[in-house]
């Protein structure tokens, strides 16, 4: 009897998961579904943003709009409006890409799963003002990247500034008087 229980026992443990597992998804439940997982590395996912970067350069709104999956959402650094489409993220763009900007990373940390890649950190925008100067902006990102239709496309953007720059947007007078103060 007690061979029996067991064995019943068993066969329910391992029936239930299977009968339930629509019910309570996996975060990562692509890795469970028999899904091909494409091999990657930190230099091709690296790559990624050297290739957006790229876009930034055409200064063309729709070669950038491109490096964006269908379904993405951007949180860019200079709008509050979160763009969930491929019109908004182009939208976005045309505005932004008038600063001619270029970025450079800073410091950054890679993160590798299953057809799916994560690139955080720090970068530097170099822009182009109105009246002809250069500044910099620094800014904190973070890309998640999602292989989809043979090809690597950005699925989440977010990008705002370094607290220190939104301080100093926010006191311009202060930062400068105190500079002065101390130089």
């Amino acid at each position: 009897m007690k061979k029996l229980l067991a064995i019943v026992g068993l066969a329910a443990t391992a029936y239930l998961p299977a009968a339930y597992a629509d019910q309570f998804p996996h975060v990562h439940a692509e890795t469970h579904n028999n899904v091909q997982c494409i091999k990657t590395n930190e230099d091709e996912i690296k790559a990624l943003f050297d290739r957006w970067n790229a876009a930034l350069a055409t200064l063309d709104p729709e070669e950038v709009a491109e490096e964006y999956a269908s379904d993405a959402i951007l949180l860019p650094t200079l709008s509050d409006i979160p763009r969930t489409n491929h019109d908004e993220i182009k939208e976005y763009f045309v505005h932004f890409l008038q600063k001619k900007p270029q970025g450079k990373i800073n410091m950054r940390v890679i993160k590798i799963g299953c057809n799916t890649a994560s690139d955080t950190g720090l970068y530097t925008f170099t822009v182009h003002e109105k009246n002809g100067k250069t500044k910099q902006v620094e800014a904190r990102y973070s890309f998640v990247y999602e292989y989809d239709d043979d090809q690597w496309l950005i699925e989440h953007h977010h990008s705002s500034l370094m607290p220190e720059q939104l301080a100093l947007a926010a006191h311009p007078h202060h930062h400068h008087a105190k500079a002065h103060h101390h130089g």
